[in-house]
């Protein structure tokens, strides 16, 4: 019987999860299933066949932390997925700006540490002069992420530098896309696509994650769709268990990547009924490989 590890949070009250459905796929084929929050100590990794980063979604407050236990994992020769050198460089969302020197069209953005009040008019004139996301370099679930007016009220300035100070920052347009259409995730399973979804912000918000109201709706992708979630995929060095790729149309039609989730991607099960089953299939593929 193989027996598998997936590494989630403590406390998994405020979040939306489906890995039930995954795990029941696994344990109709004979596999057991242990979900482990990733803080946990004294945890004998050696008697999992495999550990999958799968809901850990509190890391983003503690990343070297978060990074340490993946490291103790790895040490001990149990494969885990995604790898620890990938999942060290997804972390920072700098790879957005690794991934557009390879050819991905990505949001436009700007970058940055710190953030002076004198200078936000700049950085919105530098964006395009209309309303601006500004968010952390390292952040989930829609963690301090701020959406902004050209020239943001000075109650909402102090908020913003006292958030950033001496934190890593990134800033893109606000794509009125999210709002008129919604947010795209395409599902990629041990390099093959599963499913995908349309995600939309609730009336009054532009969060599109559950947690924040967010809608979720099961869709055919467009062949447009798919090609620019296999373009961002085929930059990629490794063939990795699990990914999600998260794109929004521009206003030239176009596709373009607003993240590439392989860390711990809300991954979606109930949305698909094959889902499960391609991931199952895709985890005895990653493991056999091994």
């Amino acid at each position: 019987m193989k027996r598998v590890a997936f590494l989630t949070l403590d406390d998994r009250a405020d979040y939306v999860i489906d890995d039930d459905l995954a795990i029941a796929e696994l344990a109709r084929r004979g596999w057991r299933v242990d979900e482990i929050p990733w803080r946990r100590r004294a945890v004998d990794w050696r008697a999992y066949d495999g550990v999958v980063i799968r809901t850990p979604w509190d890391y983003q407050k503690d990343p070297a932390a978060f990074l340490e236990t993946l490291a103790a994992i790895a040490a001990t020769g149990v494969p885990i997925a995604n790898p620890v050198d990938v999942v060290r460089w997804n972390l920072r969302k700098t790879y957005l700006r690794d991934l557009e020197k390879r050819g991905v069209p990505i949001v436009p953005t700007r970058w940055g540490r710190g953030l002076d009040a004198a200078a936000l008019p700049a950085l919105a004139d530098a964006l395009g002069g209309g309303e601006f996301i500004v968010k952390p370099v390292v952040s989930a679930n829609a963690d301090d992420t701020f959406r902004l007016a050209p020239r943001p009220d000075d109650a909402t300035v102090a908020t913003l530098v006292r958030t950033f100070a001496d934190r890593d920052w990134m800033a893109q347009p606000f794509v009125r896309a999210v709002l008129d259409e919604g947010e795209y995730s395409v599902f990629v399973f041990g390099g093959r696509y599963s499913h995908a979804i349309l995600k939309t912000p609730a009336p009054g918000d532009f969060r599109v994650q559950e947690e924040h109201g967010g809608i979720i709706t099961a869709i055919v992708p467009e062949p447009a769709l798919l090609r620019a979630a296999e373009r961002v995929m085929a930059t990629l060095d490794d063939t990795l268990l699990q990914a999600r790729v998260d794109l929004l149309r521009m206003p030239d039609g176009d596709f373009a990547l607003m993240e590439l989730e392989i860390i711990e991607p809300s991954l979606y099960f109930r949305m698909h009924p094959r889902a499960p089953a391609n991931f199952a299939d895709a985890l005895a593929g990653w493991l056999g490989a091994r």
